[in-house]
């Protein structure tokens, strides 16, 4: 079939299999022209690994440190008339490089939140790898079953304790209106917390741990935002942050079992701002980013999901390097970004954008080119008018 891009929202309910191919190729490419991260991991996990910071951690650690890794991912095969999902693309795609290059990569599809999962995992790393030296957590979903009491939980994007108004953006038909979002009730918050907090992440520690496939100075990271406080109340202030604030009450207990585990650490990097599937759903956020990349690429200094985790992992956490914290424990690549030359910049272009002058004052051209490759349009040398084969068999 000749597949096309169908965007709905902030969705695109289609994905290209040889453009996303084409768009790991490149992540795989930037990574090797980088050089060898010295010293780097050499067995690795990564729970979330079939996009964006989680795709882009496994590219790294593989194409970087030469390092076998074993990816957790939940994607949706192609159906009748129905291409995959771009994480089942791009897992293959990333599969069949890494075996190309004589690299171990093997894949767990399903709910990363499960018990049987984790089991799979576990009986997995002990059956090819015998141990991991890092754990990469990545996850981004909208829901979460609860392993143990059965529940379903619902994250939801709203502020706390007052309703919010800001302006925001159609990134499709590039309308700027303002939005208004009623505060989250305690159940909701409750849920947010559930699904996007540190529970999951310690419970996978936990059982790795207790089956001995840590090996010593293993380390684990998961990624978190903070951004401007233009996006505070939806994001920082609001459910996301409180569930965020949960992750960093984990990152403190995992720290504190890694480094018992001779001397590894348990942290988070807290990332730029960037197009992805789950910042294209959170209302004003798309409009900032729009903003921040015109001035970040008129800099020099922007950067996408790839540049981030190698630097992350070049400069922070190997080729003998250690983590460099801030004031809580976090680790910042979102350093670039939160820059106050930039932040001053943002500030002065916000109050002015109007629907007219969106594409003179902001990046929205490469904020939809952006969003475009995530699902595999837009790539170099790919024929989009030539016929494909959407049913691609998982490796």
């Amino acid at each position: 079939m000749i597949i096309k891009p169908k965007v709905r929202g902030f969705v695109c309910v289609t994905s290209h299999p040889v453009g996303c191919a084409a768009h790991v190729q490149e992540w795989i490419d930037y990574v090797k022209a980088k050089g060898p991260i010295k010293a780097g991991p050499k067995k690795v996990l990564v729970i979330g690994s079939s996009t964006g910071y989680g795709l882009a951690s496994r590219i790294t650690a593989a194409f970087g440190s030469g390092a076998a890794t074993l990816g957790i991912f939940f994607d949706r095969p192609s159906e009748e008339g129905r291409p995959a999902t771009p994480g089942w693309y791009n897992t293959i795609a990333f599969t069949a490089a890494a075996r190309k290059a004589g690299l171990y990569a093997k894949n767990i599809m399903g709910d990363a939140f499960s018990d049987d999962i984790k089991r799979q995992t576990l009986e997995t790393i002990k059956a090819d790898l015998g141990q991991v030296d890092l754990v990469v957590y990545s996850l981004a979903s909208p829901r979460r079953t609860h392993p143990k009491t059965g529940a379903v939980h619902k994250s939801c994007l709203k502020p706390v304790g007052a309703s919010y108004t800001n302006k925001t953006v159609d990134t499709d038909k590039g309308i700027v209106s303002e939005v208004t979002i009623e505060p989250a009730n305690e159940a909701e918050i409750a849920d947010t917390i559930a699904v996007m907090g540190g529970e999951d992440w310690e419970m996978w520690i936990n059982a790795l741990r207790e089956a001995n496939l840590l090996a010593p100075g293993a380390q684990s990271v998961a990624y978190s935002y903070i951004g401007p406080e233009v996006t505070w109340a939806i994001y920082k202030n609001g459910t996301i942050g409180l569930a965020k604030n949960d992750l960093e009450r984990a990152a403190k207990a995992i720290n504190a079992q890694l480094a018992a585990n001779g001397g590894g650490r348990g942290f988070i990097s807290v990332n730029k701002a960037l197009v992805t599937q789950a910042s294209s759903a959170i209302p004003v956020v798309p409009l900032y980013i729009s903003i921040l990349y015109k001035i970040m690429k008129a800099r020099g200094t922007h950067e996408g999901c790839i540049e981030q985790m190698q630097r992350l992992f070049a400069t922070h956490m190997y080729n003998g390097n250690t983590p460099k914290f801030d004031e809580a424990g976090r680790v910042r690549v979102d350093d670039w970004e939160m820059v106050p030359e930039v932040q001053a910049a943002v500030r002065e272009i916000w109050p002015g954008i109007t629907t007219e002058n969106l594409a003179a004052l902001t990046d929205i051209a490469g904020y939809r080119e952006e969003f475009l490759k995530l699902f595999g349009f837009g790539l170099p040398g790919v024929n989009y008018e030539a016929d494909v084969e959407p049913h691609v068999p998982m490796i």
